[in-house]
């Protein structure tokens, strides 16, 4: 079991996380401090679990994600114990994937915000540009699988609700040419896009 350490504001100088259980030190200090610890460790018991089930799959498949907007589905369930989804074009700095390519623990939040509802679902997160699920997303770049270690619901009661007004017309879609963004047309951004980005040919007039 692998561990690595962090400093937290206790006194002391660092604290020992052990990876692959729900609950490290940092999490005791404020359990403790708070009373919290029966009340953690007993959703623990009984709400955290390793798969997902026909209804978790519903939820999540229905979903927009830690926020990352796609049409219902593209987060794909593909077995009980893992998911996938698509990366599309963004600002080129891939913050969140290149953190996946360097520690790939993640944690995903989905989100329903017209009837508040909340799943937090960890696990080992794998990129592949090469995934035979590619094809079926438009314009992927690549495709994000994560292994589940353990889902559980969030507490829905500081959800705001918001009504869906329109789906993003950024999303790719087979049956539509994808809009380029105006940000990259801007002349701070047009001389370093990468080779082949749509964002680089004149625009139509």
């Amino acid at each position: 079991m692998s561990t690595t350490r962090f400093t937290v504001p206790t006194g002391r100088r660092s604290l020992l996380v052990v990876t692959g259980e729900l609950f490290h030190d940092g999490n005791r200090v404020l359990q403790d401090r708070f009373d919290t610890r029966r009340l953690a460790d007993r959703i623990d018991e009984r709400l955290v679990t390793d798969t997902i089930s026909d209804g978790d799959r519903a939820f999540i498949e229905a979903r927009d994600m830690s926020y990352k907007g796609g049409d219902p589905g593209f987060v794909r369930v593909l077995d009980q114990g893992t998911v996938a989804f698509p990366n599309y074009d963004g600002n080129g700095m891939y913050l969140s994937m290149g953190n996946i390519l360097r520690h790939p623990d993640v944690g995903l939040l989905f989100i329903d915000f017209e009837n508040p509802s909340r799943l937090r679902l960890e696990g080992t997160a794998s990129i592949a540009f090469d995934d035979v699920l590619l094809p079926e997303w438009p314009e992927a770049q690549f495709v994000v699988r994560i292994a589940v270690k353990r889902m559980y619901p969030n507490c829905p009661r500081y959800i705001h609700h918001y009504t869906l007004v329109e789906r993003s017309k950024f999303v790719p879609r087979p049956t539509q040419e994808t809009p380029v963004p105006d940000w990259k047309r801007s002349k701070w951004a047009c001389d370093v896009l990468p080779a082949g980005d749509p964002a680089a040919e004149p625009a139509e007039t």
